[in-house]
């Protein structure tokens, strides 16, 4: 395989899983809008199944060396920072009203 080749399937795998994440990112939101409390056991359950499921995709692809761990990581981490701030924000905005 060449070099180019290389680069262009692991730059689509980062891709792949960055759109993966960003599909939880709006199920979340979504639930959010339609007033599902964060603290609903099938809220948790959801988000649950989902992260679990991007961390193995994650670990498929590292273990594959389609992504360095690193950038596995970093897509993790950048998703729970959403959804924590996604929470915050539905946190403030209950106890306004």
């Amino acid at each position: 395989m060449s070099v180019t080749s290389a680069i262009e399937i692991q730059q689509k795998a980062i891709q792949v899983l960055q759109a993966d994440a960003d599909k939880i990112l709006k199920l979340i939101e979504v639930q959010m809008k339609n007033l599902t409390m964060p603290q609903c056991p099938l809220y948790e359950e959801v988000l649950d199944t989902q992260m679990f499921g991007l961390s193995r995709e994650i670990d498929f692809a590292v273990r594959l060396k389609l992504v360095q761990e690193d950038t596995g990581k970093r897509i993790l981490q950048e998703l729970e920072r959403k959804l924590s701030e996604l929470n915050q924000m539905y946190q403030e905005q209950t106890t306004q009203k």
